[in-house]
């Protein structure tokens, strides 16, 4: 994943998400300071167990073959079923959930058990967010994280809602993510109060 402001980055130790939708205790102005959301895709388990049978079967012909074949068949069918399972593997547990975190300064969005990839966007960034009511795989043609030139990137886990933020430079980026509506507002407040104070500097 990418960072909008400092390029990529790895698997850190900072807090850990909590429940979806779950904000943090609001400032004085009644608004949550910080929101944290998920939305998990139980299906593509499925998909990780098909890819962990493809590893198992690429095993089993390299121990259990006769050989009779010749070595480079073999060795193609070893390498393209452990390849294959690999891939399917990475694909599915990567993406299984999203963890998204708002709070005044950044959106920050962590894919798959451990984190990875990873996208954190200063709010600085942002010029609006919308929410989505219904964003689908079909619309970006898969799951996982998609970027499409006409329609900008997204991070698609499952079909739903999610949200929608505009950058300044013209991209976009959509998240889906449960109680999104929550977030949208969260960034909105931020990017009123950012444009507050830069009028009354």
């Amino acid at each position: 994943m990418r960072d909008h402001s400092e390029g990529p980055l790895g698997p850190q130790d900072d807090e850990t998400p909590g429940e979806a939708g779950s904000p943090s205790p609001a400032d004085g102005t009644g608004e949550p300071v910080v929101w944290t959301g998920r939305a998990t895709n139980r299906v593509q388990w499925l998909l990780a167990a098909a890819g962990a049978a493809c590893m198992a079967l690429g095993i089993e012909l390299a121990v259990d073959s006769a050989w009779t074949s010749g070595l480079a068949p073999l060795v193609m069918a070893v390498v393209g079923c452990v390849a294959a399972g690999l891939l399917m593997l990475y694909g599915t547990l990567a993406f299984v959930h999203v963890a998204v975190r708002v709070d005044r300064e950044n959106l920050e969005v962590r894919c798959g058990h451990i984190g990875v990839p990873r996208t954190r966007i200063p709010l600085s960034h942002v010029v609006d967010a919308d929410f989505a009511p219904r964003v689908t795989p079909r619309q970006w043609g898969g799951w996982g994280y998609r970027w499409r030139p006409e329609k900008g990137t997204a991070v698609v886990v499952r079909r739903g809602e999610g949200f929608v933020v505009r950058l300044g430079d013209g991209r976009t980026f959509t998240v889906t993510v449960d109680d999104a509506e929550t977030a949208v507002r969260l960034i909105r407040d931020s990017l009123r109060r950012t444009a507050g104070r830069r009028a009354t500097a």
